[in-house]
């Protein structure tokens, strides 16, 4: 019924200007809007996605949740480049039986290589570990490059173990986290997540041919 009703409420609108920042409203009966932006109006809230309003109770609102955006905490002389973390990226692949090439497109699709990476969720570092995860691996400086490829790296061995090798299942929950995956039995309906395991599969699976 509420999907039914979005699909009422949406109106003709000028189309949101290329490159402009775009966030998720997630609405109480679980969907999720890509949305340019919102306005409340009394108990109603004007949701802006491409090429319309959705028109929607502010009671049905859940949450508005921002895309990561990578802001820098200070000026990385590293970023974008792997060659300054080689050796740590291959002692971490070797101590948890990782191929170094995965943890290596992982670094570069979750921070671009730039240590001091913080996102709107508050990952932090290389490998973009959320404070309890850090916690959980001992880490005590997040931004660490050495302590962030091993804790990043023995996590995402975890994950691989938990879904008994299954790396699209593991990229999944160390993008939307193990719980979500378990709820879905799957990777989850989320546009991030999807396009998240789409590309590092991607990129890995071309490294490989190039290899042979």
């Amino acid at each position: 019924m509420i999907r039914r009703a979005l699909l009422l409420a949406i109106v003709t609108v000028a189309a949101a200007p290329p490159g402009a920042r775009a966030d998720y409203a997630v609405l109480k009966s679980g969907v999720r809007l890509h949305i340019t932006g919102y306005q409340i109006q009394g108990d109603r809230t004007l949701l802006t996605i491409a090429g319309g309003v959705v028109n929607v109770a502010a009671a049905d609102l859940s949450a508005i949740q921002p895309e990561d955006v990578f802001t820098e905490a200070a000026p990385p002389a590293s970023a974008g480049s792997s060659e300054p973390f080689a050796h740590l990226i291959r002692a971490a692949a070797a101590k948890h039986g990782l191929d170094e090439k995965l943890i290596t497109i992982v670094i570069a699709t979750e921070s671009n290589f730039n240590p001091r990476a913080v996102s709107r969720k508050s990952a932090l570092g290389l490998m973009q570990l959320l404070p309890e995860t850090a916690a959980r691996y001992s880490v005590s400086d997040a931004f660490d490059p050495a302590q962030n490829i091993e804790a990043g790296t023995h996590y995402l061995k975890d994950l691989l173990n938990r879904y008994r090798g299954n790396l699209r299942l593991a990229l999944a929950a160390y993008n939307a986290g193990p719980e979500t995956v378990d709820r879905y039995g799957g990777v989850p309906p989320i546009a991030e997540t999807r396009s998240y395991v789409r590309r590092v599969t991607a990129i890995l699976g071309q490294e490989k041919d190039a290899g042979r």
